[in-house]
């Protein structure tokens, strides 16, 4: 049976648990930040993943286009298309009864126009059950995110290192160095603030650039890779959870499932082979 993670007695979030829980809405999140209550985020993919956060008391989840490089076997977010992604995000959102919901905009799904970006958002929260969306860039998006918030559609932004401009941006590296560049990103952030977008992510943000985004910003910044200052924080699911052999260098492995689950099959595949299971208890005798 799971244990429950009940939230702070002071929190201003939906407390965890009980007969009839209550999402956790942007107006939360908002509080949140208000209050100066860390905010928390992970990805997932499935509903039995999406069902164990939820229980454990993770305020956001992300269905990300990370699905491509963790979970379809690509070598990156590019490959992802909406057709791939609408259905994990059905999947968490069935599967959750607390957690905000927030699905991404998948590489070629909105940067051709506002009018492309809200197409596609309609289809999250319509065939996918989302509850916001999430799409990468700053100013050049922010028509994107007037748009879409003008229709009812909550918006998270994406800077610092964004995954669907890899190709451009020469691999995976830290984005904001230099004051040109954090300045620029600061401007960015502010951007998508006065489109209406609800909180921005910071990925891979050298930590006194996220520090002051974070300070200038009235929303929330959810950093990944960015320091301790942001006002929550997001991690890959199988990063957080020792999936695998490598993590990032700005994930922490709570745990290592991966090890684990590799253990499990080897017992199973032994038993099988040497005649022990199914053992009379497992098998129906009338």
């Amino acid at each position: 049976m799971s244990q429950e993670t009940p939230a702070p007695a002071t929190s201003v979030l939906p407390p965890v648990g009980g007969d009839k829980p209550r999402r956790v809405r942007v107006q939360h999140v908002q509080a949140a930040k208000d209050a100066g209550e860390r905010l928390t985020m992970l990805t997932a993919y499935d509903a039995p993943t999406a069902r164990i956060f939820d229980a454990a008391g993770i305020d956001m989840l992300l269905v990300g286009d990370s699905m491509g490089d963790n979970m379809l076997g690509h070598a990156n977010t590019i490959p992802v298309t909406m057709d791939e992604l609408i259905p994990a995000v059905r999947a968490v959102t069935r599967a959750t009864k607390r957690t905000m919901v927030v699905a991404d905009l998948p590489f070629g799904s909105y940067e051709a126009s506002p009018a492309q970006a809200h197409a596609s958002a309609v289809r999250m929260l319509k065939e996918g059950g989302a509850h916001a969306v999430k799409f990468e860039g700053g100013l050049r998006v922010a028509e994107h995110v007037r748009l879409l918030t003008s229709a009812g559609i909550p918006v998270m932004g994406h800077l610092g290192f964004t995954p669907q401009s890899e190709n451009v941006l020469g691999g995976k590296r830290v984005q904001g160095r230099g004051e040109d560049a954090a300045e620029r990103l600061c401007e960015d952030a502010l951007a998508l603030q006065e489109a209406g977008a609800f909180a921005v992510v910071l990925e891979m943000v050298p930590a006194p650039v996220a520090a002051r985004a974070t300070e200038i910003l009235a929303i929330p910044t959810i950093g990944i890779g960015a320091g301790s200052s942001c006002d929550g924080q997001v991690l890959v699911w199988l990063d957080m959870a020792g999936m695998g052999g490598w993590a990032p260098r700005f994930a922490k492995q709570f745990a290592q499932i991966g090890a684990e689950l590799e253990k499990a099959a080897s017992e199973y595949a032994a038993e099988v082979r040497g005649g022990t299971f199914p053992g009379r208890e497992h098998a129906y005798w009338e």
